[in-house]
């Protein structure tokens, strides 16, 4: 399995040496030379993780230097505001003379590959505890909500739950609407300026004097930090070549996928030993540090670096004809575009493409059922077992174990999916080989949560059986969330950012919405027969996986897009 191709989310990695495709077969970004070749339509697929393009795609290009190659017959014009190239032949001939900036090879100082082991180690270190600072805030509010109703006077359980869906929601759409800024200005602004709006967000939280401003506030919040989620996967592909990815994308996934977990574990002692205004004080004190370490990383993305090079280049030399293939869009609606289009075919292929209609319900449903153990968790351990805040959290560590294990078992998975067949038309593997461990965790999860209904309550039973439930739960939840992604990935190929971003809005916004239901549920039905209502739909949901598994081949042929797409292919000759 290869991790690099997952948005745990939100963003492809791209390699860029020397004009070269250094990545293995699995991968299928359109990095410079495959650009080249793609069709406008196609190669035009902005969204959370998508790839850069070369300028004749691009429309309108600010051009101080291809009006002096004199290649009108071409398809570039040479005038003061130089249309791009018109076709994939005109680039190559404007791009591929001594004036083309591209890597100066192993050797290059500039090319992220190329740099340190340590330096790489660090930024990945860094980026990870902004994902896990971001998620972790999800849930560790919770912790807090007993502290918080009785100073605000609230009574009800699921308005208390309220903060955790706005923030899910926040998540969900902040990708979505800022997320193409990084295509524009680079990895590195965009963390500075998302980091630096999450700490100023986070203090109203800790300051509130209602809880109206809570709400309101949580949003934000995760609005600006979302961005360090969709941001990061990227980061990881520019610096990590194809043979370190699998490990550095392992290693990153420990920390968005282990935070709703350690969120109630610290957050619960946080609460017990300091108040509920001390879960955001302590998130604050993460976001100013992490916002001073960020200011070490550089920049990453390794079509701002060579628009970079190219313009020092040109200041060296005084020669306007040095120029970078992912020369800069010239017009103010740029931004815009990347948004709309952001915006639309996400939520086009959510409603029209069979893949991702069940899918994103599959997935958003796993999602929803671990964002509501967050709300029953608290209701079996500590108001019918007694425990306290902090102890009671810390039932939430054998799902952290059970994440970890999926992680570890990633050797096995690859095992696994190098057995099945090779397509001859394709010359890979078909993307339903993805599909296997997840198929193995749609029957792990609701088994689990059987395991947790009956052993739950009543206190006689020892509290170890309903805690230990959470390691297959945790280990066949990340499984789904695993493969599921990289099936999407495999499947739609260019368009796979649209699909993956309609996944993250249905997911979150899901995610937030179920655990408002769970305190109501608990009460009503009780724990057992709650917890096995969740575990029976969820078991009503195997077959999703277990269909595309046997049939996926065929649902692909009657995708509008993916026949599109092949057509596309075809008439490229590829």
């Amino acid at each position: 399995m290869n991790l690099a191709r997952e948005d745990v989310a939100g963003r492809r990695g791209v390699d860029v040496s020397n004009g070269r495709d250094v990545r293995g077969e699995d991968e299928k970004n359109q990095d410079i030379e495959a650009g080249f070749k793609a069709s406008s339509e196609s190669s035009d697929s902005f969204s959370i993780i998508s790839s850069p393009q070369p300028c004749y795609d691009r429309g309108i290009w600010r051009s101080t230097t291809l009006d002096n190659f004199g290649i009108d017959s071409s398809g570039l014009a040479n005038d003061t505001t130089t249309a791009a190239p018109q076709t994939p032949r005109a680039l190559e001939e404007a791009m591929n003379t001594e004036f083309d900036i591209k890597w100066g090879g192993t050797d290059d100082p500039d090319n992220p590959l190329n740099w340190s082991l340590l330096k790489r180690v660090s930024i990945l270190s860094t980026v990870s505890l902004q994902a896990l600072m971001v998620v972790f805030y999800s849930t560790s509010y919770l912790s807090g909500s007993p502290g918080m109703m009785k100073e605000f006077g609230i009574d009800s359980s699921i308005t208390i739950t309220l903060g955790m869906t706005t923030y899910m929601v926040g998540l969900g759409i902040g990708p979505l609407i800022l997320a193409p800024m990084s295509e524009l200005y680079g990895r590195r602004p965009v963390y500075l300026i998302s980091l630096f709006l999450f700490l100023v967000f986070v203090i109203p939280t800790c300051v509130a004097k209602n809880y109206a401003t809570i709400l309101v506030v949580r949003f934000f919040v995760a609005l600006a930090g979302s961005v360090t989620l969709s941001n990061a996967p990227g980061t990881l592909g520019d610096i990590f070549n194809e043979n370190q990815r699998t490990l550095a994308f392992s290693i990153y996934n420990l920390a968005p996928m282990n935070g709703p977990a350690l969120g109630p574990i610290i957050g619960g002692f946080v609460y017990q030993g300091a108040g509920w205004r001390w879960t955001n004080w302590l998130v604050l004190a993460m976001a100013v540090v992490l916002f001073a370490t960020s200011f070490a990383i550089p920049e990453t993305y390794a079509p701002v670096l060579l628009r970079q090079k190219a313009e020092r280049k040109r200041k060296e030399t005084g020669d306007d004809r040095y120029i970078s293939r992912f020369c800069h869009k010239d017009g103010e609606d740029d931004l815009w575009t990347l948004v709309r289009t952001n915006l639309e075919r996400p939520l086009v292929m959510l409603f029209t493409e069979p893949i991702c209609i069940f899918w994103h319900l599959y997935l958003a449903a796993i999602y929803a059922v671990l964002y509501l153990c967050f709300t029953s968790y608290p209701i079996v351990f500590s108001e019918i077992r007694g425990w306290g805040p902090g102890i009671s959290g810390l039932a939430f560590c054998s799902i952290g174990v059970g994440v970890a294990l999926a992680i570890a078992l990633e050797p096995v998975s690859r095992r696994i999916y190098q057995r099945h067949k090779i397509d001859p038309a394709t010359g890979k593997r078909p993307p339903e080989a993805r599909i296997s461990g997840a198929c193995f965790g749609a029957v792990l999860t609701p088994v689990a949560m059987l395991w947790f209904a009956w052993t739950c309550v009543p206190n006689r039973i020892h509290w170890i059986w309903p805690v230990l439930s959470g390691v297959p739960y945790g280990l066949g939840n990340t499984l789904i969330f695993l493969h599921g992604n990289i099936y999407l990935v495999d499947s739609y190929d260019v368009y796979a950012a649209s699909a993956l971003a309609g996944h993250t809005v249905t997911r979150s916004i899901l995610g937030g919405i179920i655990p408002l239901f769970g305190p109501k549920m608990y009460s009503s039905l009780g724990p057992n027969w709650a917890a096995t209502t969740v575990a029976l739909i969820t078991a009503a949901l195997i077959p999703i996986p277990w269909a595309f598994y046997k049939w996926g081949a065929k649902v692909r042929m009657r995708s509008p897009i993916l026949l599109r797409l092949q057509k596309e292919k075809e008439e490229r000759g590829e």
